[in-house]
């Protein structure tokens, strides 16, 4: 429950790109709603309260970068874009036609504001560790966030990257994982047990620290947390996917599911429903 939340307009801002990215994924037949759903919430804290970027000039040197490195979930990232002033919301009902800049997973040569193609998960840590060693070693004041899916956690490469970040002292990037629970094929820890993955995490020497990922006022408050001398390197993100709107939250198979506009217009009046109630989950979605 969110209802005293000093931050309505970031729940705000969540609520409207779960909408945009529901209707932009309509528009195709469909999508990866259930992990663009999970990640809405820290798109809103580092748009609408963190990031330093400008939207007329999407290279500017001195921007914050971000890197989500689950790439699949491109549809909430562009709708965070267009929220923000990168593009004309009018691209959103383009994705993934000919000659389209928004294909279905992040392209930095095609979309203005996207800082690394992906899709080919695990790669995303180790690029964003270069971006943030680069960017200390020009003695640059930008800040570099990734957002890692849990499913991806088995990719061998993401560990190798913690181990650089733990021992380059990189403090001037934030690691988030999405811990939605589940990937393609099924349930993390029917497909492979994570485990206790807070510890794992601190076992390769990194400060971490899990909140409600659903729950713009912890996200932002460990965001701001990690931009400090000391503070946490990696926020896991607890969340549900699908989160926000009924059809994708309590689906068994929701990673990419098939809908319509008619399916994204009674979700835009449940999300609305739930933000002026001040909630995101639905009691009933798993723990």
């Amino acid at each position: 429950m969110m209802a005293n939340s000093e931050n309505k307009e970031l729940r705000r801002l969540a609520a409207d790109i779960r909408i945009k990215a529901l209707y932009c994924m309509a528009g195709a037949g469909g999508g990866h709603v259930g992990g663009a759903m999970s990640i809405c919430d820290v798109l809103s804290v580092l748009y609408g309260k963190i990031m330093k970027y400008d939207s007329d000039r999407p290279d500017w040197e001195d921007r914050d970068r971000l890197v989500v490195s689950k790439g699949h979930s491109g549809p909430a990232v562009y709708a965070a874009l267009a929220l923000s002033g990168f593009f004309s919301m009018t691209w959103l009902d383009t994705l993934n036609q000919g000659g389209t800049n928004l294909p279905s997973h992040c392209d930095r040569i095609r979309t203005p504001g996207i800082d690394m193609s992906t899709g080919s998960l695990g790669q995303g840590i180790s690029v964003a560790c270069g971006m943030a060693a680069a960017l200390r070693k020009e003695e640059s004041s930008s800040r570099v966030y990734t957002i890692l899916g849990d499913g991806e956690l088995q990719e061998g490469q993401v560990w190798e990257a913690f181990q650089f970040l733990a021992h380059q002292k990189l403090n001037n990037m934030t690691v988030y994982i999405d811990n939605n629970k589940k990937q393609l094929d099924g349930f993390l820890d029917e497909v492979c047990e994570p485990f206790d993955l807070q510890k794992k995490v601190e076992g390769f020497g990194l400060k971490c620290k899990t909140v409600k990922g659903y729950d713009v006022d912890e996200v932002l408050q460990a965001t701001q947390e990690s931009m400090k001398e000391g503070g946490p390197r990696v926020i896991i993100l607890d969340t549900v996917k699908g989160i926000g709107c009924s059809f994708a939250e309590e689906a068994q198979a929701n990673h990419h599911m098939n809908f319509t506009k008619e399916d994204a217009e009674r979700a835009e009046a449940e999300i609305n429903r739930r933000y002026e109630a001040g909630i995101v989950k639905k009691e009933a979605a798993y723990e």
